[in-house]
């Protein structure tokens, strides 16, 4: 996976995901897509915008007789991905958003295997909890809890927010949404986001 310096990455978190739109859309020529639709919301904007490459996962909240891989799989592989990271999480259960798929425990495990922010296409819970954490957030909204929760797939192409989403794909999040940048253009973004 191809990384750019932390000095890249923190001049680009300087900018609002609109304007890293507008500068992706130049390098690349024609208007694209490849930003999330209005249910994926700030749900912590004094954390600020958070920059950094996808880890991707697929839960269940509720379904009890889901596929239930090892969590510990998933966490061996965030802790061997170099970062920053953002922890991208779909809930795929038979009712998406009825359940959690994001808590603050979950957010201190993640925030010490290197991930910087998470975007959950679905709920969160424990927000207040999260926020004392650190860890910028965004999703659909909050419920207050979950039943059967099961890891069912991780490290795969996923859609969030009509977003794809690859594993290793640099993403910007900040309060108007998440922007998946080019890593092998992202000096030349920055330098048409300062234009």
């Amino acid at each position: 996976m191809l990384h750019i310096s932390q000095e890249l990455l923190d001049s680009l978190r300087e900018f609002d995901s609109p304007t890293l739109f507008n500068a992706v859309t130049r390098l690349r020529g024609t208007p694209a897509e490849d930003y999330t639709d209005h249910t994926i919301r700030c749900l912590l904007p004094e954390l600020g915008a958070v920059i950094g490459y996808a880890v991707t996962v697929e839960v269940t909240t509720n379904d009890p007789n889901s596929p239930a891989l090892d969590w510990l799989d998933y966490y061996a592989l965030l802790e061997a991905t170099p970062g920053p990271l953002i922890a991208v999480l779909k809930d795929v259960d038979s009712r998406p958003g009825r359940g959690a798929s994001f808590g603050d425990g979950m957010a201190t495990l993640h925030q010490r295997l290197g991930v910087t922010g998470v975007l959950v296409d679905g709920t969160v819970r424990d927000l207040a909890g999260i926020r004392r954490v650190g860890l910028p957030v965004f999703a659909w909204g909050t419920v207050p809890g979950h039943g059967v929760f099961n890891l069912t797939r991780f490290n795969q192409p996923l859609t969030v927010g009509q977003l794809r989403v690859r594993p290793g794909d640099l993403l910007l999040a900040a309060a108007a949404g998440c922007v998946e940048l080019p890593v092998e253009g992202a000096a030349e973004v920055l330098h048409l986001a300062g234009q």
